[in-house]
Protein backbone atom coordinates (compact mmCIF):
# COMPACT_ATOMS: atom_id res chain seq x y z
CA UNK A 1 0.00 0.00 0.00
CA UNK A 2 0.87 3.65 -0.98
CA UNK A 3 1.16 5.98 1.51
CA UNK A 4 2.24 8.91 -0.78
CA UNK A 5 0.43 12.17 -0.06
CA UNK A 6 -0.05 12.24 -3.78
CA UNK A 7 -2.49 9.89 -5.31
CA UNK A 8 -1.66 10.19 -8.75
CA UNK A 9 2.01 11.74 -8.74
CA UNK A 10 2.44 13.55 -12.42
CA UNK A 11 4.92 11.80 -14.92
CA UNK A 12 8.45 13.17 -14.91
CA UNK A 13 9.88 13.68 -18.53
CA UNK A 14 13.20 13.41 -17.66
CA UNK A 15 14.19 10.22 -15.42
CA UNK A 16 17.34 12.05 -14.27
CA UNK A 17 18.83 15.39 -15.26
CA UNK A 18 21.92 17.29 -14.56
CA UNK A 19 22.65 21.20 -16.10
CA UNK A 20 25.97 21.95 -15.74
CA UNK A 21 26.94 25.85 -16.49
CA UNK A 22 31.04 26.07 -15.88
CA UNK A 23 31.86 29.32 -13.94
CA UNK A 24 34.50 29.84 -16.53
CA UNK A 25 31.71 30.25 -19.19
CA UNK A 26 29.88 32.52 -17.06
CA UNK A 27 31.11 34.37 -14.41
CA UNK A 28 27.91 35.51 -12.99
CA UNK A 29 25.66 34.06 -10.94
CA UNK A 30 22.94 35.47 -12.79
CA UNK A 31 24.48 34.45 -16.26
CA UNK A 32 24.47 30.63 -14.82
CA UNK A 33 21.36 30.86 -13.30
CA UNK A 34 19.87 32.50 -16.69
CA UNK A 35 21.32 29.80 -18.77
CA UNK A 36 19.94 26.87 -16.31
CA UNK A 37 16.69 28.17 -16.59
CA UNK A 38 16.94 28.18 -20.44
CA UNK A 39 17.78 24.74 -20.30
CA UNK A 40 14.98 23.06 -18.18
CA UNK A 41 12.62 25.31 -19.94
CA UNK A 42 13.89 24.10 -23.46
CA UNK A 43 13.58 20.47 -21.77
CA UNK A 44 10.04 21.24 -20.45
CA UNK A 45 8.86 21.76 -24.00
CA UNK A 46 10.03 18.84 -25.56
CA UNK A 47 8.83 17.16 -22.66
CA UNK A 48 7.24 13.72 -24.74
CA UNK A 49 10.56 13.58 -26.91
CA UNK A 50 12.31 13.45 -24.14
CA UNK A 51 10.19 10.87 -21.30
CA UNK A 52 11.79 8.54 -19.57
CA UNK A 53 15.74 9.37 -20.72
CA UNK A 54 18.94 10.63 -18.63
CA UNK A 55 20.09 13.66 -19.84
CA UNK A 56 23.41 15.77 -19.31
CA UNK A 57 23.56 19.22 -20.49
CA UNK A 58 26.71 21.35 -20.42
CA UNK A 59 27.56 24.60 -21.95
CA UNK A 60 30.78 24.15 -23.62
CA UNK A 61 31.50 27.58 -24.56
CA UNK A 62 31.10 30.57 -23.10
CA UNK A 63 29.08 33.74 -24.21
CA UNK A 64 30.86 36.90 -24.90
CA UNK A 65 30.56 39.09 -22.10
CA UNK A 66 31.52 42.07 -24.63
CA UNK A 67 28.54 40.87 -26.76
CA UNK A 68 25.84 40.59 -23.63
CA UNK A 69 26.77 43.07 -21.00
CA UNK A 70 24.02 42.66 -18.55
CA UNK A 71 24.14 39.38 -16.75
CA UNK A 72 19.69 38.63 -17.44
CA UNK A 73 19.52 40.85 -20.71
CA UNK A 74 17.05 39.67 -23.51
CA UNK A 75 19.85 39.34 -25.89
CA UNK A 76 21.69 36.78 -24.08
CA UNK A 77 18.25 34.82 -23.42
CA UNK A 78 17.35 35.07 -26.91
CA UNK A 79 20.93 33.48 -27.90
CA UNK A 80 20.57 30.85 -25.05
CA UNK A 81 17.35 30.11 -26.35
CA UNK A 82 18.22 29.88 -30.14
CA UNK A 83 20.97 27.51 -29.04
CA UNK A 84 19.11 24.97 -27.32
CA UNK A 85 16.96 24.75 -30.02
CA UNK A 86 19.43 23.96 -32.66
CA UNK A 87 21.02 21.52 -30.34
CA UNK A 88 17.54 19.25 -29.84
CA UNK A 89 16.75 19.74 -33.15
CA UNK A 90 20.00 17.81 -34.03
CA UNK A 91 20.24 15.30 -31.20
CA UNK A 92 16.83 14.29 -32.49
CA UNK A 93 17.60 13.23 -35.44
Amino acid sequence: MDNSPFPNPPALPVVGLALVVPKRHAKRAATRNLVKRQMREALRRRCVDWAGRQMLIRQRSAFSPQQYRSAVSDALRDAVRGELELLFAQARR
